[in-house]
C-alpha cells in the first residue's frame, strides 16, 4: 500500500487493575479466597496445561464455586456447552487454556486471574483484555515464580535458534513485567511504543505498584556508568550480557568480543547483578536507552541517553520485588486473611512442649507452615483439622487433640468469628496416585521406576513422597536409601534432624557443607519423617 493512513488507538485500559503476587505452594487456596471474595461476579482463570485446567476446575467445584474447564483436548460439544454456559451465567468461572477467550464476547468479565504468567507481554495484554470490556470493574491478578519461567525456556529447547532467540527474550520481557517496582501500566505501554504518565494519565492509580510504592534511590551515578558501557561495547549487546559485562562476569560472547580485557569490565562490580537488571529496565522506560527488536533485543542508545550523559542529572530508581526472597514467598497470605499471631504463638509453644515429652523434634509433630494455617483457619474439630496444610488423617489423629482444644479455648475466650469459606477442601484427584506410589514403595519397587511409570520427574516426584508423609501416612523407603547412604551417614544425618529445630533442607546443605544434594536431604528427611513423626 503507497502513502496509506494509520489509525492507532490507546493501548491504555483504564479500568483495568493489575496486580503480579508471588506464587507459593497455596496458590490454589489464595485463588479459591480472591473467587469467594467475589462470589456472583464472572471470572476467567487461565493455566498453561490442560491437566493444571482440569484440577483447578475440580478444586473450585470441591470448594462450592461453579466453575467449568475449557481447553483444546475437550470434544467440540462440550467446549461449546462450557462456553454457552458461561455466557448464558449458569456458572460464574471458566478455568482454561489459552484456547479459550479468543472469541468470547462477554463484556461484564470482572476479572482475570493467570495461574501461569503467560510467554510473552502480547498474550498477556490479549488475555488480561478480556476484563472489564463493558468499562467496569476489571481485577487482573497474576501468580508469578521463575520456576515457571524456566519450566517454559525448557519447552523451547527443541525449537531453531531464531525461534529460541525470539522466545527467550519475550519471556525476558515477562520476567521484567513481574519484577518492575515501576507502574505496570506504564511498563505495559511503553513495550507497545506508548508513553504514559502516571499523573495526568487515566487510570494511572489502578496498579498495585502504584497503590504500594517501594522506596527510591538516587542512581545517577549508576546510570552514568551503564550509558558509558553502553557506548564503550559499541552497542553489540542484550541486556543480560551488558548486565555481565558492567559486574565483570565472563562468558563466551564477551570473552570473543574481548570485553574481558577492557578497562571499564566490571566498573559496577560493587553492585549485584540483580540491581542493575532494574536499573537497565527503568532506564529503557524513561528512554535513555532502547531495545533493537530487529536484532533479537541488541541496546542502543538514544538521542536522551546521550544528552544524559553530557549533562547528568537526579535518577530515581526503584529496587525491584524479589520474589525469589524466602521470607516474602512464606509470608504472603491472601489479603485480609492474616494469620492470628498471638494463637501462632501459643500453638508453636504447645508443639514444644508436645515435643519434649514425646523426644521428637518439634517440626516432627506439624510444620510450620501447618500452624500458620492453624492460626489463620480456627479449626476445632479433628475433621476440620484434616483440611489444613500438611495435615492427614493420622496426623490429625496423632498429634492433634491437644491442638484442638487450643484452639477451641482460645476462640470461645476472644470471640473469634471464625470464616467457613477460609477452610479449603482438597479434592481426591490424586489420591488414586498416592495409593500407587504407597503400594509400590510395599512392593519395594525402584524410586525411578514407580515415578517413570507416572511419568514423573525426581523432583515432582519428592514433592508426592514428601506430602504423603508430612500428612502422618508412614512409608519404608529404607531399601532404597540403603543404597544411597551408608551407615555412617545415616547416622550423622539422622542425629542432626533430631536435634534441629527446623527441617529446612537449605540449613541441612549448609550444615553438612554441600556433602549431600537436595535430593539426598530430602530423600532422608521423608525416612526420619517416616520413622520418628508417623
Amino acid at each position: 500500500m503507497s502513502n496509506p493512513n494509520t489509525f492507532k488507538a490507546s493501548f491504555n485500559r483504564p479500568n483495568l487493575y493489575y496486580e503480579i503476587l508471588p506464587k507459593t505452594s497455596q496458590v490454589d487456596n489464595d485463588i479459591i479466597r480472591f473467587v469467594k471474595k467475589n462470589e456472583g461476579k464472572s471470572g476467567i482463570i487461565y493455566c498453561l496445561s490442560r491437566k493444571r485446567v482440569e484440577s483447578l476446575a475440580q478444586i473450585l467445584q470441591v470448594n462450592g464455586i461453579k466453575a467449568v474447564p475449557y481447553h483444546a483436548g475437550l470434544d467440540s460439544k462440550t467446549r461449546s456447552q462450557h462456553q454457552d454456559m458461561f455466557l448464558m451465567e449458569d456458572i460464574d468461572v471458566v478455568v482454561a487454556t489459552i484456547a479459550f477467550g479468543m472469541g468470547i464476547d462477554k463484556p461484564d468479565v470482572r476479572f482475570v486471574i493467570h495461574h501461569d504468567m503467560p510467554k510473552s507481554i502480547e498474550s498477556y495484554y490479549q488475555e488480561t483484555g478480556r476484563a472489564g470490556r463493558d468499562g467496569g470493574e476489571g481485577h487482573c491478578l497474576a501468580y508469578y515464580a521463575y520456576k515457571d519461567i524456566e519450566k517454559l525456556e525448557k519447552f523451547m529447547s527443541g525449537k531453531p535458534v531464531a525461534e529460541q532467540e525470539i522466545g527467550y527474550a519475550l519471556l525476558q520481557e515477562v520476567v521484567a513485567l513481574a519484577e518492575t517496582s515501576v507502574s505496570r501500566r506504564k511498563f505495559i505501554l511503553h513495550y507497545f511504543g506508548e508513553q504514559f504518565d502516571n499523573t495526568t494519565g487515566a487510570g494511572g492509580d489502578m496498579d498495585d505498584n502504584v497503590r504500594n510504592p517501594k522506596a527510591q534511590i538516587e542512581a545517577m551515578d549508576a546510570v552514568k556508568t551503564l550509558l558509558s558501557i553502553v557506548t564503550l561495547t559499541k552497542e553489540k549487546y542484550k541486556i543480560k550480557d551488558l548486565v555481565k559485562v558492567i559486574v565483570g562476569e565472563e562468558n563466551a560472547l564477551i570473552n570473543s568480543h574481548k570485553t574481558n580485557t577492557q578497562p571499564f569490565f566490571g566498573d559496577g562490580k560493587d553492585k549485584n547483578t540483580a540491581f542493575w537488571t532494574a536499573l537497565v529496565r527503568q532506564v529503557l522506560v524513561k528512554g535513555l536507552i532502547r531495545k533493537e527488536i530487529e536484532s533479537y533485543g541488541l541496546v542502543k542508545m538514544t538521542a536522551t541517553g546521550k544528552e544524559f550523559l553530557e549533562h547528568p542529572k537526579s535518577f530515581l530508581m526503584t529496587e525491584d520485588h524479589n520474589y525469589e526472597d524466602s521470607e516474602l514467598a512464606s509470608s504472603y497470605v491472601a489479603p485480609k486473611s492474616q494469620a492470628d499471631e498471638t494463637l501462632l504463638r501459643l500453638l508453636k509453644d504447645l508443639r514444644k512442649s508436645n515435643a519434649n515429652s514425646l523426644k521428637v523434634p518439634p517440626f516432627a509433630i506439624f510444620q510450620d507452615a501447618s500452624l500458620e494455617d492453624m492460626a489463620l483457619k480456627y479449626p476445632i474439630s479433628i475433621e476440620e483439622l484434616q483440611n489444613i496444610h500438611g495435615v492427614g488423617e493420622g496426623k490429625a489423629r496423632r498429634y492433634g487433640h491437644d491442638f484442638i482444644d487450643l484452639i477451641k479455648n482460645y476462640v470461645e475466650e476472644n470471640d473469634v468469628v471464625r470464616v467457613d469459606d477460609l477452610i479449603i477442601k482438597s479434592t481426591g484427584s490424586n489420591s488414586s496416585l498416592k495409593l500407587f506410589i504407597i503400594q509400590s514403595v510395599d512392593r519395594k519397587l525402584p524410586l525411578n521406576d514407580i515415578a517413570d511409570a507416572k511419568g514423573m520427574d525426581i523432583p515432582d516426584f519428592i514433592k508426592e513422597l514428601e506430602s504423603i508423609v508430612f500428612s502422618g501416612t508412614k512409608l519404608n523407603i529404607n531399601y532404597w536409601i540403603d543404597e544411597i547412604f551408608d551407615e555412617d551417614q545415616q547416622k550423622e544425618i539422622h542425629d542432626y534432624f533430631m536435634e534441629s529445630d527446623s527441617d529446612a533442607i537449605e540449613a541441612a546443605i549448609e550444615e553438612f557443607d554441600g556433602d549431600y544434594d537436595d535430593e539426598e536431604l530430602r530423600l532422608y528427611r521423608i525416612k526420619f519423617m517416616s520413622e520418628v513423626a508417623n
